[in-house]
């Protein structure tokens, strides 16, 4: 294998962890240094040679901390050289030799690299990416680029099934492979890489954001999403990040959300009619928590609706087809409600609401956020009981799959309930709310 890129196993492993930088590294091996009873630490500049061209062989300490921290991983594939017996200078092992057309060799590799992408492969599809990995610039072909795209619609529909703590390994691996592969693909090939990039690390965003990570790292990915999508000239992409940016912003900052979504409105791109209700919608939102005057809110809300009438037939939801393909009347007027109770009209959001979630439409995690916001109007219009109870409904749906984004719903109207907490059905809902497990 050639190694002018240096160890792009150690790298992508690294990655495929959740650990964005050199540092992230360092303070993970000293963390797992410490469970192990070691008192090692590594600098960023340790963490640099192991990702040159020339890692060596780390020493047992470190070994035995290496493997704590990638499962037993044999640091073989992850890019180390063990010494040779009788030789001075290590012996490179070099799995990306004619060697890697042994399936059972690229398999191996692969599961170092990319252990979160190969759940979602078959063993075809994962041959072929092995190959991809380690010859980028004699094999770089348009079927890799499908691979990763099928990919990233399995992670996300795990995701939906099993929630984001079960769908970041794949989606972390994916943009492991994605920054390998594109440094060495053909112009053509790495802009499709850089496409689908994209969308992995909004996706990735998500994820974290969902999961309860900090802010700074759902930042981290959505930086690297506007990149890809700037790179690859998807300007319609880049909009959409903005759009998403605007809705992991906290409420304490709406100034930023409204700029962003405005941003993801007007910009010099063209946004689909569908992402642009949603965008249109986002922007109502802030304005409401900006303390806009309720007819200015509704106006914008109004300009979504139009835009939404202007859309093409709704198409199932996927990461990687037409952007906000599967928005729908019935969304957006889940998310009119919250505007509506954030300009003061808790009941409008109630019935709003109530009329969406009765029906069958909505996917188990929107419909455990949903769910949450009627808690949170039910409370804000004075309706506890009622409010605690939907709580409960909320906690059923969410608590296993890790909803992060509804049970962070459900808190707020928890902390809204403070006033009612020797009722009963509040009482209920705090003490199951505090037994949840983290």
């Amino acid at each position: 294998m050639s190694r002018s890129q240096g160890n792009t196993r150690f790298i992508a492993a690294r990655l495929g962890r959740g650990w964005h930088t050199q540092a992230d590294l360092a303070e993970a091996y000293a963390q797992h240094a410490r469970r192990l009873g070691e008192s090692a630490t590594i600098t960023v500049r340790q963490v640099r040679r192991w990702e040159s061209s020339t890692p060596g062989w780390p020493n047992r300490v470190a070994r035995r901390v290496l493997r704590s921290m990638f499962g037993d991983v044999p640091l073989e594939q992850l890019g180390f050289l063990p010494p040779q017996p009788h030789s001075t200078q290590p012996e490179a092992i070099d799995p990306a030799c004619d060697d890697l057309e042994n399936p059972v060799l690229r398999r191996r590799f692969l599961g170092g690299v990319l252990a979160g992408v190969t759940p979602v492969l078959d063993a075809a599809a994962t041959d072929h990416l092995a190959a991809a990995l380690t010859r980028a610039r004699r094999y770089s072909d348009q079927h890799v680029v499908s691979y990763l795209r099928a990919a990233l619609d399995e992670a996300a529909r795990a995701d939906g099934r099993a929630g984001p703590r079960q769908a970041l390994p794949a989606a972390l691996g994916i943009l492991g492979a994605i920054d390998t592969l594109a440094r060495d693909a053909a112009p053509a090939v790495r802009r499709e890489l850089l496409m689908v990039g994209a969308r992995a690390a909004e996706f990735t965003a998500w994820l974290h954001r969902d999961a309860g990570a900090p802010p700074q790292t759902t930042a981290f990915f959505h930086d690297r999403a506007v990149e890809w999508a700037t790179l690859s000239g998807d300007g319609a992409m880049h909009a959409y990040v903005l759009l998403r940016k605007a809705q992991a912003t906290e409420r304490d900052d709406a100034s930023r959300m409204c700029d962003l979504a405005q941003a993801a409105v007007h910009g010099p791109w063209t946004l689909p009619p569908r992402a642009k209700a949603e965008a249109l919608q986002q922007q109502a939102r802030a304005m409401a928590f900006t303390g806009a005057a309720p007819d200015v809110v509704a106006r914008t809300l109004d300009q979504a609706e139009d835009a939404l009438a202007d859309a093409p037939p709704a198409q199932p939801a996927t990461c990687t087809g037409p952007l906000c393909a599967a928005y729908n009347a019935d969304r957006l007027t889940a998310q009119s409600a919250i505007c509506h109770r954030e300009i003061g009209r808790p009941e409008l959001a109630v019935t709003l609401l109530r009329q969406c979630l009765a029906g069958g439409g909505f996917a188990p995690r929107d419909r455990a956020f949903f769910t949450a916001h009627l808690a949170g109007a039910l409370a804000a219009a004075g309706a506890p009981d009622e409010a605690a109870a939907v709580g409960m409904k909320v906690l059923r749906l969410a608590a296993a799959p890790g909803f992060g984004q509804a049970l962070g719903e459900l808190r707020r109207t928890i902390a809204l309930l403070r006033p009612q907490a020797r009722r009963p059905a509040v009482r209920e809902l705090r003490r199951a709310f505090t037994a949840l497990p983290g």
